[in-house]
């Protein structure tokens, strides 16, 4: 089908490394106020809240967010495939998706709201739980909207509405509300959080697309559209989940309070991870538009170059929050320093998933079946290990910290398993690998690792404030003068020629 003559991406197999580099460094920024307004975030609701509510909180969340995944229908990456094929006007399709999630949201808030022991299985009901599923409308529409206008190369919104607004607004709201109630405060905040990162996403929508003069539902392409991408949204739904699904198993072992110090080590390690999203929104137009012009050497070049970036950014920041991990969990409060050891399982499953993810771009529209079903075996092995695991430190009667980092030693396991599959994958269909590893990474570890020991030695308030810059500048000097190409430092080109 022809493409719309609206505001498609760019040309050519240098303006796509220049535009993924571009996009890279915009949410790359972003990810940068993200962890400067998480931390706040994971202090407050740690030093005040406690673990037992922070697990609580937790809990719910992952189960709500789970059901806006599904809501998503596949439309947080599958929209640029809708834009870049078709000859209706952009803005209809934009507000065609939007219906579609609407209808979806509320089928899934419906049922939350219907059986809010779902959310809440270990504790009672009796505040403002209710709140919660309607936040699905929130998530999926701001999703949706994001990737509408990620399609057109308007990256600074994500950064606005999930780096700035909505991380920045948890933060004041859990400590303006911990005055309030110290058991509903966190679930309000999150509520708050979510509503203003919708209305920063819905603005600008509006501002780039237009209102949807003359649009009318189709229906039946409404219903073609969700079916089109089942397979889609179970592929988001699971990767998602596969960074969920330990909290999900550890609720049913441990004990609330275990479940909240997990929770902080899950969300300091999920940091990296958005190193890896940083990319979605560009890289998705670009891979498609390749794809409908049948430039598969494009597509592998594009993986490859991605892949390396992520895997190297996530290895860097990996190794700095690691080898600090102490310290760092010890920040949200002393009885969070336990958790450690999980942090350290998990910082490392982000780094061996980046070929997963960079390759699952791809996957997804050139084998999205087969996707779906290594990332369903990807759970399974999850699953199992994760039960394994912890029933075997259960029977050595190990710690019960030891016992809680089981579903992050899974579940690295399980994305490594997952990375080699879809790389090879990928690599046959587009008959070029697509690998982004290089053993210049190796050499970059080993520097941040000898500077890393000594910096442990260090009191704890300079192994944070100086250690972690030092780290991650002795990674980045052996990658820059070993691992980088010229291709590699347009990432770092703030002008293009």
């Amino acid at each position: 089908m022809p493409l719309h003559a609206d505001l498609c991406p760019p040309a050519g197999d240098g303006d796509d490394i220049k535009a993924l580099a571009k996009g890279g460094r915009t949410n790359f920024f972003g990810f940068l106020l993200r962890l400067a307004a998480r931390l706040p975030f994971l202090f407050i609701a740690g030093r005040w809240y406690g673990a037992e509510a922070l697990g609580r909180f937790a809990y719910a969340v992952i189960i709500v967010e789970f059901a806006a995944q599904l809501a998503t229908l596949g439309l947080k990456r599958g929209l640029a495939e809708q834009l870049s094929a078709t000859d209706r006007p952009h803005v209809h399709v934009v507000w065609d998706a939007l219906l579609v999630g609407a209808i979806a949201s509320a089928l899934a808030a419906t049922i939350l709201g219907a059986v809010p022991e779902l959310m809440f299985p270990n504790s009672g009901i009796n505040g403002l739980e209710w709140l919660l599923p309607l936040t699905i409308f929130a998530l999926v529409w701001s999703d949706i909207a994001l990737a509408a206008l990620a399609y057109r190369l308007n990256i600074a919104a994500t950064v606005t509405a999930r780096s700035v607004i909505e991380p920045w607004t948890i933060s004041i709201a859990a400590f303006g509300l911990a005055f309030y109630s110290l058991r509903d405060g966190l679930i309000i905040s999150y509520v708050v959080s979510m509503g203003a990162a919708l209305v920063a996403s819905i603005v600008p929508l509006l501002r780039s697309f237009g209102w949807p003069s003359g649009w009318r539902p189709h229906p039946a392409g409404l219903f073609l559209l969700a079916r089109r991408n089942a397979p889609l949204a179970a592929a988001d739904a699971i990767e998602w989940g596969s960074r969920r699904l330990d909290i999900a198993i550890l609720g049913l072992f441990f004990a609330p309070p275990i479940v909240g110090i997990y929770y902080v080590a899950q969300q300091v390690a999920s940091l990296p991870q958005k190193l890896k999203t940083s990319f979605d929104p560009i890289l998705g137009p670009v891979i498609t538009r390749n794809l409908e012009a049948g430039n598969r050497p494009a597509v592998a070049q594009q993986v490859r170059q991605v892949g390396f970036w992520i895997i190297a950014a996530q290895a860097g920041v990996g190794l700095a929050l690691g080898i600090t991990g102490a310290g760092v969990m010890g920040l949200v409060g002393p009885n969070f320093v336990g958790g450690s050891g999980a942090l350290a399982f998990l910082l490392f499953a982000e780094v061996v998933a980046a070929t997963a993810a960079v390759s699952e771009s791809a996957l997804i529209y050139v084998a999205r079946h087969m996707n779906l079903m290594i990332s369903l075996g990807m759970i399974g092995i999850q699953i199992t290990l994760s039960f394994a695991i912890v029933l075997t430190m259960r029977e050595l009667q190990l710690p019960i910290l030891a016992q809680a980092a089981g579903p992050a030693i899974a579940l690295a396991l399980a994305l490594g398993i997952s990375s080699i599959m879809k790389s090879r994958l990928l690599a046959q269909l587009l008959q070029a690998p697509v690998s982004g590893w290089r053993w210049p990474l190796i050499w970059a570890a080993l520097a941040a690792a000898v500077v890393g020991y000594w910096m442990t030695r260090l009191p704890e308030w300079l192994e944070l404030s100086a250690g972690i810059p030092m780290i991650l500048l002795s990674f980045g000097i052996v990658i820059w003068k070993f691992g980088f190409t010229a291709a590699d430092r347009t990432l770092f080109r703030m002008r293009e020629a």
